[in-house]
């Protein structure tokens, strides 16, 4: 259902706000709702620019640490420290020169120029903040997405989601105590994973590796005991990359020991494991949900135009329905001209915005009115990886590209460098490359897998 603002409203919210920013200050407050991808390199750049007429940057987000989110399939395995790839936001904010407010957005009070903070409670149920409201002159949401369970009954009741950094390290930490159960008792150890895209593949791939990685260091008994069933609701895995690149996988995967179910409609998740909608039971000891996406339900309450994913519609500038309000990355959907899909979920897409409005945000302060350039959108394609036992990429369409495919040790560099494109960005050139130097080196002195 989308949401409509009535004009005369949205005329009168624009004119209070005015007032009360020329009364205060020629500056602008900005605050960054989301530390994923899109937020929190905005808010690094926008806190490192120092510019006049920018007055704060303040970072909001539930969680305490950022995660690159094409990473947390690892993490949820444990072939990647948790510890190591993370960044905290109070360290970031520090060094990049911006605040971070720690808290969920619940509201928004668009004639106050505000946003409202759901409380902080303790584990023990204890308050521990009260809710709280932050002033702003432009907001930019950047909340990102998680796994849509299509009214599906069990999903919430039976199922691991790893759409966050919390999600993903609660996953490993059961999967490690389900691998000492097996080392112990000899009982078979499955896990059905349901979602044939890109987190749902690399998953099933990580956890081939931890299995393979867990038998070396005796942690398993024989690799027989830990099956992966991967469940995909239409004809073939990966559905937005080349057919080519689908059947490819499969029969990697396949190879691998993993097995494979296309056109598997999930009806409902139990304990014992997934129902499929022509009866067959899947039985699994751990279940995965990684299929479907939709942003926080939240932004449909904020009277701003969203889409039936809570997606907030955005124009080329990245401005929602208020133009005081951007939106960014998985939870704002904008189509190009003479497309008729909106783009998709990436971290692609969600770099490409954040670069946009990093370039653009300024000059709207500095000279109020101007007309700025639409955001343009660059397809570079897009990469699967399965672990370190393969890699696959489909070229974008630009410059001397023209489609096509890649594999192997090129599809993986080009994986990697993703990542460490993204570090340099937050961090720097050169510490960026220390980050990946000291990452090479723990790889070689450390487990290869979460072992404690």
């Amino acid at each position: 259902m989308e949401h409509t603002v009535d004009p005369s409203e949205h005329t009168d919210v624009q004119q209070t706000r005015r007032a009360r920013r020329n009364r205060d200050s020629h500056a602008a407050r900005i605050v960054v709702v989301g530390g994923g991808v899109a937020g929190l390199e905005v808010a690094t750049a926008l806190g490192k620019l120092g510019s006049d007429s920018i007055d704060s940057v303040t970072l909001v987000d539930s969680d305490s640490a950022h995660v690159w989110k094409p990473m947390l399939h690892t993490i949820a395995a444990g072939t990647r420290d948790l510890a190591q790839q993370q960044t905290t936001y109070l360290a970031q904010a520090s060094d990049a020169h911006f605040a971070y407010q720690p808290g969920e957005m619940c509201g928004l009070d668009r004639e106050a120029g505000e946003i409202l903070l759901a409380p902080i409670y303790a584990p023990d149920g204890r308050e521990l903040v009260a809710g709280r409201r932050l002033p702003y002159d432009k907001l930019v949401i950047a909340v990102g997405s998680g796994a849509n369970d299509f009214g599906t009954s069990g999903v919430n009741e039976h199922c691991f989601m790893i759409d966050s950094r919390r999600k993903a390290d609660a996953f490993n930490q059961e999967i490690r105590l389900r691998m000492v159960r097996c080392m112990a008792s000899g009982e078979p150890l499955q896990v059905a994973i349901v979602g044939g895209g890109a987190t749902g593949v690399e998953l099933a791939a990580e956890l081939v590796q931890l299995a393979e990685s867990a038998t070396a260091y005796g942690a398993l008994g024989e690799a027989a005991k830990f099956r992966i069933v991967l469940i995909e609701a239409g004809p073939r895995l990966l559905p937005s990359f080349p057919e080519e690149i689908s059947e490819a996988t499969r029969v990697r995967l396949q190879a691998l020991g993993v097995s494979v179910i296309v056109s598997g409609r999930v009806s409902c998740a139990t304990e014992q494991g997934f129902e499929l909608a022509n009866g067959e039971l899947v039985p699994a000891s751990l279940r995965v949900w990684a299929a479907g996406v939709k942003a926080p339900e939240f932004l449909t309450r904020l009277g701003l135009q969203t889409t039936r994913s809570n997606q907030l519609l955005v124009n080329d500038a990245m401005q929602t329905s208020d133009p005081d309000i951007y939106a960014l990355g998985d939870c704002a959907s904008y189509t190009l001209p003479g497309q008729e899909a909106p783009l998709p979920p990436t971290a692609q897409v969600a770099h490409q915005q954040a670069r946009y409005l990093i370039e653009t945000l300024p000059h709207v302060l500095e000279r109020p009115g101007a007309q700025t350039v639409g955001f343009a959108y660059r397809d570079f394609g897009a990469l699967v990886s399965l672990a370190h036992y393969d890699a696959y990429g489909s070229l974008g369409k630009f410059g001397l590209f023209n489609g096509g495919v890649i594999r192997g040790r090129l599809a993986m560099l080009s994986h990697i460098m993703l990542y460490r494109s993204h570090q340099a960005r937050l961090y720097g050139f050169w510490r960026g490359g220390l980050l990946w130097l000291i990452d090479l080196m723990n790889s070689r002195l450390r487990p290869s897998i979460r072992l404690d």
